[in-house]
């Protein structure tokens, strides 16, 4: 990439931010759109501007997301967004603290030495020579100049032990307050049960559970909740809401009928065939009345059923105090690991029931086996990104494809490709994993859906990592360096070393177009506006639809943290030898913040809360960076013939020392909750009963007006 393709693509990705912004300003001061730029608020019965200053001015979102406080964000989207937040002011602080050492010590120690630069040491692919001039690479072989970027390298390392030790501990503290909230929260009192083992001749699941629990925990013990198998009660349920919806639409579309000058209105109808597009033509209103009520009895039957004969090895516990609750969640129940598995219960909306039948062993074979489909994903992944990162470069472009020389070697066309062909190529690659990696993960036997998102979170990053961050840094080399791993895999590393300086303008680029494009398109909202009017204009008909058209969802931790992560890999695996990047990597995080503080006030709306869990995921993943930063520039020393490189090795082991460390003062709390802090009173007495209904599936939740004979079956059987 040349110098003007580069300043192209950051300066029109920072026009289309402003444009975007500015847009933004317009959209969402229109009382239509409110529902799109303000759903958090609406959600909560609160007016848009409520405790705002409604204004003209297109950085007035930006003094409101300053102005906000950690506790105006847990109160709007809970700890789970706090701690997201925490980990962009951490990494920002890492950011800002090596930059203010790293760019006026290093910058002058390359700029002004005299050696040669080799092929692979350019960060440009020699396309520009000030970049090269300022950075690792413009250093001589051998020279001592090299200890200033040793230096450099332990300065990073320290401050992010530093500032992870610190946020650690202050995401502890935020769960601990959040859990000794005086404020009833239903999962405290339960905890999941798996692999009961078989029930004794004589005696159900449900009998075998109780006499279990009320032996161990006589004056605690509340009640239990059997898993059942809900396949065929479920079926029924979705069908049944689904003609409810159905008749609330025909029934809006009649009362419309009538208010277009026609008193009688006109009846909608419908065919009673396949997706009501063949067969017999019937009036809706009716047909799906009808529907309703023959399904109604077949779904109660079906319930009864369901509870009473279609009971699986697992369980919901109840206790009448939370204490008792977080100690049966990390205590051991039985002699042998695979019988009575005992661990806290998530939020009832969170539960994924079709796992939690699952056995120790299945689970296990299904972890691993998961594992190795994974491996073999981020593989064969590799491939075709290695060979993007290598096609879209255009020399290589116009090899293999001569008859496009022509058209590529025009100025503007040439400019362009150089810009942003090589960086859509690898998002919209990226774009197209995340829903499988999710279904991987669920696929494990995981219990609840925040440890799934966790889960598919991490394999994302490891994927990001190796692809991306590998796979594109090797692969601009990749036609000549294949052989070179195929004879010696253990090269990688090396190679890596070798191969990062050529591909810094590459992820120069890659981070502005993800920050100025992406967060101007996460701040517009423009294909979220453009989608709810669509479908407000020629698809909804009753409130219910036109709701579920902009309900906004949540954050997404699946995915935005492994892309942040991504980002705090590049940059800080570059920091060093090309320190330039690291302002582009304050922007990011910086406008990130910005930004994501203004959508998590007003906009998204969590979808289940975990307290923090997510925050050792997150430091896992900062140290596994530091660590690939600091393996990249032993061997980048190494490469530089630089005979004191084996002073970087006590680094990568004070990493995993440190790893260590955090994992045996903090990580506990993060598994289960401390006694200590689940002991805090209540400021109210629970309502169990309150309590064990949150957990009944809706599938299975009585809608009868009586209901002492279904309360019978849930009393007898769940």
């Amino acid at each position: 990439m040349d110098f003007n393709s580069f300043l192209t693509s950051l300066g029109t990705s920072f026009v289309l931010f402003v444009v975007l912004m500015f847009l933004f300003t317009w959209l969402s001061r229109r009382p239509g759109n409110h529902v799109v730029y303000y759903p958090n608020r609406i959600l909560r019965g609160m007016d848009p501007y409520e405790g705002l200053r409604a204004s003209r001015n297109p950085f007035a979102w930006i003094r409101e997301a300053l102005v906000s406080t950690e506790a105006d964000v847990i109160r709007m989207s809970g700890v789970d967004s706090a701690v997201y937040f925490v980990f962009l002011t951490t990494v920002l602080g890492i950011l800002v603290l090596s930059g203010l050492v790293l760019l006026p010590v290093l910058l002058p120690v390359a700029a002004t030495a005299h050696g040669v630069m080799k092929a692979k040491d350019t960060t440009s692919e020699g396309s520009f020579n000030d970049l090269d001039k300022l950075s690792m690479g413009h250093v001589e072989q051998r020279s001592a100049r090299l200890w200033a970027f040793v230096i450099a390298t332990y300065w990073v390392s320290f401050v992010t032990y530093g500032l992870l030790w610190k946020a650690y501990k202050h995401v502890s503290d935020l769960r601990a307050a959040a859990l000794m909230s005086p404020d009833v929260k239903n999962e405290q009192f339960a905890v999941v049960v798996r692999d009961i083992p078989p029930a004794p001749e004589g005696q159900t699941i449900k009998e075998q559970v109780d006499s279990y629990f009320k032996a161990i925990y006589p004056d605690t013990f509340y009640r239990s909740m059997v898993v059942t198998d809900n396949k065929q009660v479920n079926k029924i349920y979705e069908e049944l809401e689904g003609y409810r919806k159905k008749l609330a639409r025909a029934e809006a579309i009649y009362a419309e009928s009538k208010a277009t000058g026609n008193p009688e209105g006109t009846r909608p109808t419908t065919k009673t065939g396949f997706l009501g597009l063949i067969g017999k033509k019937v009036d809706a209103i009716e047909y799906y009345d009808e529907k309703i009520k023959e399904l109604i009895p077949k779904l109660v039957a079906e319930q009864r059923v369901t509870l009473k004969d279609r009971q699986q090895s697992a369980a919901i516990i109840f206790f009448n105090n939370r204490v008792t609750a977080a100690a049966a969640s990390q205590s051991l129940h039985d002699t042998m690991v695979d019988m009575w598995t005992v661990s806290d219960a998530p939020e009832p909306n969170q539960l994924l029931w079709t796992n939690l039948p699952k056995k120790f062993y299945t689970r296990r074979i299904r972890q691993y086996v998961i594992y190795f489909i994974v491996f073999l994903t981020i593989f064969f992944y590799m491939i075709p990104i290695g060979f993007i990162s290598a096609l879209t470069t255009l020399d290589n472009l116009k090899k293999l494809l001569p008859f496009l020389k022509p058209v590529v070697d025009q100025a503007t066309i040439k400019t362009v490709l150089e810009a942003y062909l090589p960086q859509l190529a690898l998002i919209i690659f990226l774009a197209l994993l995340p829903k499988f990696l999710l279904f991987l993960s669920k696929a494990e036997g995981i219990a609840s859906e925040s440890h799934a998102q966790r889960a598919a979170s991490g394999k994302y990053f490891y994927f990001s990592v190796l692809n991306v961050f590998i796979g594109v840094t090797i692969g601009n080399t990749l036609f000549t360096t294949l052989k070179r791993i195929e004879k010696d895999p253990n090269s990688l590393v090396p190679l890596l070393a070798e191969s990062l300086p050529g591909s810094a303008t590459f992820f120069l680029t890659f981070v502005a177009l993800k920050f100025f494009v992406g967060y101007g398109l996460e701040l517009s909202r423009i294909v979220p506006l453009i989608i709810f009017h669509l479908k407000k204009k020629y698809l909804c008909k009753t409130e219910a639809e036109v709701k579920e058209a902009w309900a906004p969802g949540d954050l997404g931790y699946a995915t935005r943290i492994p892309a942040d992560m991504l980002i705090l890999t590049i940059v800080i695996c570059y920091s060093v030898i090309a320190p330039l990047i690291i302002p582009f990597g304050i922007i990011y995080y910086g406008l990130g913040w910005l930004v994501l503080r203004n959508q998590v006030l007003k906009v998204y709306v969590p979808s289940y809360e975990s307290y923090g869990r997510i925050w050792p995921h997150i430091y896992v993943r900062i140290m596994a960076s530091l660590i690939l930063y600091q393996a990249t520039m032993l061997g980048y020393f190494s490469a530089k013939e630089f005979i004191y490189t084996p002073v970087l090795i006590p680094l990568i082991v004070l990493s995993f020392i440190f790893v260590l460390v955090c994992r045996k003062k903090f990580y506990r709390f993060f598994q289960c909750t401390a006694l200590e802090v689940a002991s805090r009173e209540l400021k109210e007495t629970p309502n169990m009963q309150v309590v064990f209904r949150s957990f009944i599936p809706p599938s299975l939740s009585s809608e009868k007006a009586d209901e002492d004979q279904f309360e019978d079956a849930l009393s007898h059987v769940v």
